[in-house]
């Protein structure tokens, strides 16, 4: 057995002389269980490389682990090594097994005489305890050219178990002028459409030092919404007019480079233009996390998307935001989790969302509000199999809401069977605003809506066995760093007590 402090090594396929940090793009940590978690970093010595391969040769490359007890590597638990192919841009994933439960661990790369940051992750409970709390952070929406990712300084000095990722986590706009005030190279100008281009893109997120830090500190969990592909997708069908041919091929090279810089397991390998997203992962029996896809499987937005005052598709009973598959899944989890909170991570809102004071809804087609039938079915089901706590996270709105989700939105008085958190954006929209024109129209015209903020940030979550809070972190700006953060509001879900108090 090796002893304490090395390596080892291996001829095969060893690392080359490289000409720059092959751990520019950081480590990162994932997917947590009970007795293991998925690693990860990607060898890119130079990440703005026009070829999207990252400054690497055109052959594979051994990575040594190490996951230790401290962060000196005095008390070694796993040592191994992984092939990084140029065929997945020099990522690797390797998932741990047989750690303990409930445990923090500290774990580093090296390639050739390159050894990497250190990361910090940890393990969930045992599936059969119900621990005392949870804390966790959900953000997204982190478009670079918008503003500075200051919010992810503050997230990753907080004391936080995990953090969920909700999607947007990159945008696939081409980058000129932005709100930064900083010019980009020729090469961050056309939109993103290939898997050379969708890297470079990934790499120019990922070299941002605050949202490695954030990566380094917690696992994460992992989503994707649209803009990871193209805005307002839906299946196979593109929001422009395009090939679909053309847009199969973008979504497999939008999915694999999505794989290529996230910690994911295995599991979540795309398949062409194919990947399984929908998941759930358990804390103990505190909390179910519901991981869902509402993009892959829906029907087109109704009524050509957009905002719509009178759109009679958007009641149609057939039509699915998630598929018959995914949605039978969910179901079936409603009735078999012991989970006393049973969360859902979904991508855009959920409850209704009207623009109109007056009589009438007038909403957009994209979210829930294009899919009424499936969205009142899931609500109720989730009522009738007896689920204890139903709390919703969302991103997608670039706004911080908190409202109680109806099981009618048409009738106010119709009970209320859950509560949903939207979250608002790390940077995208720029600096925000506390109160805005169209946050009054919100809370006029959404009596379920108790909370509405248009600043930048992220929410935090502490959960224990009698309530649910969430914290809405936000800051005053993002166009310039250094962003100072604070706790706009907090608002509750007490045990058993469905809805939000604020």
């Amino acid at each position: 057995m090796l002893g304490t402090g090395e390596w080892g090594s291996a001829s095969a396929y060893a690392a080359p002389p490289m000409k720059g940090n092959p751990f520019s793009l950081g480590v990162a940590s994932g997917e947590p269980r009970s007795d293991g978690v998925v690693l990860w970093t990607r060898l890119a010595p130079d990440p703005f490389a026009q070829d999207g391969m990252g400054g690497m040769p055109a052959r594979p490359v051994r990575v040594h682990y190490e996951l230790a007890h401290d962060e000196r590597f005095r008390r070694v638990v796993r040592r191994g090594s992984v092939v990084a192919t140029p065929e997945l841009a020099h990522s690797v994933h390797p998932e741990i097994h047989g750690l303990r439960p409930d445990r923090e661990y500290y774990y580093r790369f090296r390639a050739g005489a390159d050894v990497s940051p250190v990361g910090r992750t940890r393990t969930t409970p045992p599936p059969w305890t119900t621990p005392k709390d949870l804390t966790f952070a959900f953000a997204s929406c982190q478009a670079w050219q918008d503003g500075f990712y200051t919010a992810y300084e503050h997230m990753a000095e907080e004391d936080l178990d995990l953090v969920v990722h909700l999607g947007d986590y990159l945008y696939e706009y081409g980058v000129k002028s932005n709100r930064r005030g900083v010019t980009t190279d020729p090469g961050f100008h056309t939109e993103t459409l290939d898997l050379a281009r969708y890297r470079l893109q990934y790499g120019l997120y990922k070299s941002e030092a605050p949202l490695q830090q954030a990566h380094a500190r917690f696992p994460w969990i992992m989503t994707f919404d649209d803009h990871e592909v193209e805005n307002n997708w839906a299946d196979d069908i593109p929001e422009k007019d395009q090939d679909p041919k053309l847009f199969v091929e973008r979504r497999a090279a939008a999915f694999q480079a999505l794989y290529e810089h996230a910690p994911l397991r295995r599991a979540q390998l795309p398949d062409g233009p194919d990947v399984q997203m929908y998941r759930r992962l358990s804390y103990g029996r505190l909390a179910d996390f519901t991981m869902l896809d509402t993009r892959q499987y829906r029907d087109d937005q109704p009524c050509g998307d957009g905002i719509s005052a009178d759109c009679a598709d958007r009641f149609a009973p057939d039509r699915s935001l998630l598929g018959a598959r995914q949605r039978d899944w969910v179901l079936r989890g409603f009735s078999r989790s012991t989970a006393r909170w049973q969360v859902l991570g979904n991508q855009a809102p959920m409850g209704q969302t009207d623009h109109d004071p007056g009589p009438g809804a007038t909403v957009w087609m994209d979210p829930w509000d294009g899919y009424v039938a499936e969205r009142n079915r899931l609500l109720a089901e989730a009522d009738t199999r007896g689920v204890r706590n139903l709390v919703v996270i969302t991103g997608d709105r670039h706004q911080n809401y908190a409202w109680d989700l109806k099981s009618d939105f048409a009738d106010p008085a119709s009970a209320t069977v859950g509560a949903e958190f939207v979250g608002t954006s790390i940077t995208s929209g720029g600096d925000g605003a506390d109160m805005t024109a169209e946050g009054t129209k919100f809370l006029a015209a959404n009596p379920h809506m108790k909370f509405f903020n248009g600043q930048r940030g992220y929410v935090r979550v502490n959960v224990d066995r009698e309530r649910w809070t969430s914290d809405f972190r936000v800051l005053p700006y993002v166009t310039r760093p250094g962003a100072p953060i604070s706790t706009r509001a907090s608002a509750v879900v007490e045990d058993g007590v469905p809805g939000v108090q604020v």
